[in-house]
């Protein structure tokens, strides 16, 4: 299956006003289990009450940018995408909301560094789609500041889907893999599980995957969705709740912290 096709539409249409971002950011966080695991991490690890830096890599839709410049009044956002334009487009509507606290630079993870240090990092949904991951995961150590963060949230090799999805170079990551990997780029593992376990995989088909291939076989079908997610959408957020409450032995997705 293609995303990026998807992702261009609904990139068309949040751009048309700041109040449609924040519309489309809010269901994100009811739609994508992903969201509460990773904005959970951002909570246990970025500092309170002291200026930081944040990295947002393979920032897509800048909705991790945009949860950080609302709720630390003191960090600085730095966000890279192979998409100028959704960069572009964020930047454009959130000017006003948070000054110059937010910069962008289109790039390519595998050869670009920040020249600027960072307390944390996050690599959300973008390792699996990079083919030199090692070079990438040695940046993100190069641009960390000593005991700073790297958040990662990735499909797990147990996702079927994901190997099916045309924009992964790699199936999605073994769980030993990926934090081997982090190893040897010189980072000490500080918390790593699995996303997605029984319920959230359950979760992500209700809420995710039917409704993304009727979008992508026709717009006109977009406009059944608000009466698919009436009766589904409650389920779908108790079955969220519900993995992140398990301790998943096995899972479709991973969510790693990693330190330097």
């Amino acid at each position: 299956m293609e995303y990026d096709p998807i992702k261009n539409r609904l990139n068309s249409l949040i751009r048309i006003s700041p109040g449609i971002r924040r519309l489309f950011f809010a269901a994100m966080d009811l739609l994508l289990l992903r969201q509460a695991y990773v904005k959970q991490a951002i909570a246990r690890y970025a500092p309170r009450g002291q200026e930081f830096r944040f990295y947002d890599a393979g920032a897509g839709f800048c909705q991790y940018s945009y949860h950080v410049l609302k709720l630390y009044p003191e960090a600085k956002v730095f966000a890279t995408d192979l998409k100028k334009d959704y960069l572009q487009h964020f930047a454009s509507s959130c000017r006003n909301l948070f000054g110059n606290r937010f910069h962008y630079q289109e790039a390519d993870l595998q050869t670009f560094c920040p020249k600027l240090s960072y307390d944390l990092a996050i690599a959300i949904d973008i390792m699996e789609h990079i083919e030199d991951d090692r070079a990438v995961l040695h940046n993100f150590y190069n641009c960390l500041k000593p005991g700073g963060k790297l958040i990662i949230s990735t499909p797990s090799d147990l996702d079927e889907a994901a190997k099916f999805t045309s924009e992964h170079v790699r199936p999605g990551y073994n769980k030993q893999e990926l934090e081997t990997k982090l190893f040897d780029a010189g980072f000490a593992v500080i918390e790593s599980r699995f996303s997605y376990g029984r319920y959230g995989s359950l979760a992500w088909k209700l809420l995710m995957k039917f409704p993304l291939s009727l979008l992508g076989k026709s717009k006109a079908l977009g406009m059944l969705l608000p009466f698919y997610y009436l009766p589904v959408l409650p389920i779908g957020m108790i079955l969220n709740h519900l993995d992140q409450k398990t301790v998943n032995h096995t899972g479709t997705g991973l969510l790693v912290v990693a330190e330097k």
